[in-house]
């Protein structure tokens, strides 16, 4: 009987990208391979890229180069890169990287059970069909989160005209995945995996339509505990989302709004469709409406035509607006986009230094924020051992979102996928040190 070929995967990128790849692992699953995470032990070598900016290309790049050698010195003997990057440059790829065996765009990922099948024989080495795949309820998949902990892609694509951005290129145009199926997936993932948090992504969550319907149906599927909405755009946030969070429980008092800048003609440049005084306006009702919210956000500095008077605004709103959570990002010209023919260019050195001093300006932001926290006890859902030596466990509070922001270290042994309460100790600047409530 013959052994089933080993696959490895490598995801690369954001939490949507990480849901292709779960997408992938299932669909292979269901052809019948098998997994392993040794890549030196693996038959074929699966790489899902991010090509979103300059960093995420050359990210996917050297992972590329560092796989590719286990074709040399190891049991690979396919290759295959997915995702984004062979959907942003097509053909241009085949003669830089002659060691990969199959690309395959944000528009054949999920077929790539056929693809390898068809390999050797009549297939072409480059599939990027037009971006419209959108996933459902019946979508083979393989969580690859924590347990306790998963995320749903409730929409695919964008159609914001942000000048800098180029997903539209890369993901297509925005669609939306039916309510009904949404929630047959949740409820299949709380009911057969123990699932407690479910966290909804797509590149614009708050674009969605009957968006607080579709809480409500959620928030009422039994044994689910948390409910996070990441990645909203500030011009289509809904007052009415707001006051679902404040008056159901299961619904996150968290909310990620990547706002870029502050400064109105950044913001029109940018083609963000808002403006600092309904920014500041969004902000306060949020806090007004939900007291305890958990606000999390990025900016980007350095965009073409940004002057120290727009970067020291932007610092003063930070001090200002005084988030939990904070992110920066430095403007990088990406080809294709209006913002890569603007001018004038903000020389390079500046971008790092105005990087530099926002996230200095964050860091004691964040270590005020998080000393009110201690002394208190909160939920935890336990991730997994510690990153940070001297401790032991890990997980995440309400007002803590997976990867991107801090976590909760533990002193004391407990069990991954647990949600218990913890005793907070010790604050840090990005993470909170705490102990087990025994019974």
């Amino acid at each position: 009987m013959e052994l089933a070929k080993s696959v490895y995967l490598l995801s690369l990128g954001c939490a949507k990208n990480f849901v292709d790849s779960e997408v992938m692992l299932g669909v292979l699953a269901r052809a019948g391979y098998a997994f392993t995470t040794n890549a030196a032990d693996a038959d074929i070598i699966v790489i899902n890229t991010c090509a979103f900016i300059d960093s995420a290309v050359a990210e996917a790049t050297e992972a590329i180069h560092e796989l590719a050698r286990y074709k040399q010195h190891g049991s690979c003997s396919r290759l295959v890169v997915c995702g984004c990057l062979p959907q942003r440059f097509k053909e241009h790829l085949a003669e830089q990287f002659p060691e990969v065996d199959l690309w395959l765009g944000t528009g054949a990922f999920q077929r790539i059970d056929r693809y390898l099948a068809q390999h050797g024989s009549s297939c072409h080495r480059i599939h990027c069909d037009r971006p419209t795949y959108l996933m459902h309820d019946r979508t083979p998949r393989v969580l690859a989160t924590p347990p306790g902990s998963a995320y749903i892609k409730i929409a695919e694509g964008c159609s914001n005209a942000c000048t800098y951005c180029t997903i539209p290129s890369i993901r297509g145009p925005y669609r939306t995945r039916p309510q009904q199926s949404i929630i047959r997936e949740a409820s299949r993932l709380v009911r057969q995996h123990g699932v407690k948090e479910i966290n909804l992504i797509a590149q614009d969550t708050s674009r969605y339509p009957g968006l607080s319907q579709l809480l409500k149906k959620l928030a009422r599927i039994p044994g689910l505990c948390w409910i996070r909405l990441l990645y909203a755009h500030p011009a289509h946030l809904d007052t009415d989302i707001l006051r679902l969070m404040a008056d159901e429980d299961v619904i996150c008092n968290y909310l990620d709004l990547p706002l870029q800048h502050i400064a109105d003609r950044m913001l029109r440049r940018m083609g963000r469709a808002t403006n600092a005084c309904a920014i500041r306006l969004l902000l306060d009702r949020a806090r007004h409406l939900v007291p305890d919210i958990s606000l999390r956000t990025t900016f980007m500095v350095g965009f073409p035509g940004e002057t120290d008077r727009d970067f020291r605004e932007l610092v003063s709103f930070v001090r200002e607006a005084q988030f939990d959570h904070l992110g920066v990002f430095a403007y990088r010209d990406e080809p294709g986009t209006p913002a890569s023919r603007m001018t004038p260019k903000v020389p390079a050195h500046v971008v790092r230094e105005r990087v530099r001093e926002l996230m200095h300006e964050q860091a004691s932001i964040s270590r005020k924020n998080n000393r009110r926290h201690r002394g208190k006890i909160y939920e935890v859902l336990v991730e997994g051992p510690a990153a940070r030596s001297g401790f032991v466990m890990q997980g995440r509070t309400v007002f803590q979102a997976p990867e991107v922001d801090g976590v909760v270290l533990i002193s004391d042994t407990v069990a991954v996928g647990d949600m218990l309460p913890v005793h907070i100790t010790k604050t840090l600047t990005h993470d909170l040190v705490g102990c087990r409530i025994l019974d």
